[in-house]
């Protein structure tokens, strides 16, 4: 099973949590109380942009929508991505993120 590791804003370990593949990084957020933080669900805000500590390639690769956002707060995938779009892809092992801090 897939393992996500939430880190707070600091890179100090918030909490961990077993998922499955193809697992929705934001239900997981709300399944773990992760302190990723969102208002939305559709890709629509990018309040809950993260930074992809590790794992990047272990999630699915990112939709145009997804994209756009990213492009809106100048900053790229795989690195950046977005909670309420990233899934877990179907071979993931462990994935760490952490919540975009305000000065990056």
């Amino acid at each position: 099973m897939p393992t996500v590791v939430f880190l707070n804003h600091n890179g100090t370990e918030a909490v961990r949590t077993e998922a499955k593949p193809l697992d929705a990084l934001i239900d997981l957020c709300d399944h773990a109380r992760s302190p990723v933080p969102f208002s939305c669900r559709s890709a629509s805000c990018g309040t809950c942009r993260v930074v992809v500590v590790e794992g990047a390639a272990d999630l699915e690769a990112p939709r145009d929508e997804e994209l756009d956002v990213l492009d809106a707060f100048s900053v790229k995938a795989p690195k950046y991505r977005l909670a309420c779009q990233a899934r877990l892809g179907p071979s993931a092992t462990t994935v760490q993120i952490r919540p975009v801090r305000d000065d990056e």
